[in-house]
């Protein structure tokens, strides 16, 4: 696993690859920045919208350990013990790749850590998978989301998804009407 210095404009930042050592702070990471009364102090909150998990050990696990999928990390780059500042998966989906568990630590939100995450992303989606576009999928009522990501160059499919009611591995949702929207965009966008 090879640490790479930012490509982007950000500085201060480290990227790797995560490793079995890695699980558990990739699901304490990705629960800081979606779920329970922590994540309020970033913008990137569902507490609202899902009580219960986000993730878990198992589900990273699965992906840390997918051949298919590589679970890339942002880590502060300033000579102290290392502090994950954001994650996001990458799997081979056809010509694309899937792009998910994207989560920047809340205190650091809105500072270029996940542009500069997801460019690299991008990156690596191509020189590893030959990927052609990463889609991904938001619940469609997190508008401010969307927003974030149609800003950094996806676009709406016009495909929609359910919502996994009665699978806890997602969370328990506050309300009935929740589904997810489906966003592209192609590589070389960052």
């Amino acid at each position: 696993m090879t640490e790479r210095p930012a490509a982007t404009g950000a500085t201060g930042l480290v990227f790797r690859e995560a490793t079995a050592v890695d699980v558990q702070a990739v699901v304490d990471l990705v629960e800081s920045a979606y779920r329970g009364d922590a994540s309020r102090a970033g913008w990137t909150t569902e507490a609202d919208l899902l009580d219960g998990r986000r993730t878990d050990a198992r589900g990273i696990g699965e992906i840390v350990a997918d051949p298919a999928s590589v679970l890339l990390l942002a880590v502060a780059a300033d000579g102290g013990p290392e502090v994950l500042l954001g994650c996001c998966e990458l799997r081979a989906v056809g010509e694309s790749a899937y792009f998910g568990t994207f989560a920047v630590r809340p205190a650091v939100q809105g500072r270029g850590t996940g542009r500069a995450l997801l460019a690299h992303a991008d990156a690596v989606a191509v020189s590893r998978f030959g990927a052609r576009a990463l889609e991904m999928t938001v619940i469609a009522q997190r508008a401010d989301l969307i927003g974030y990501y149609l800003r950094a160059g996806f676009a709406p499919t016009g495909e929609r998804r359910p919502f996994p009611y009665g699978d806890a591995r997602f969370g328990v949702p506050r309300r009935d009407d929740l589904e997810f929207v489906v966003l592209r965009r192609p590589t070389g966008s960052a």
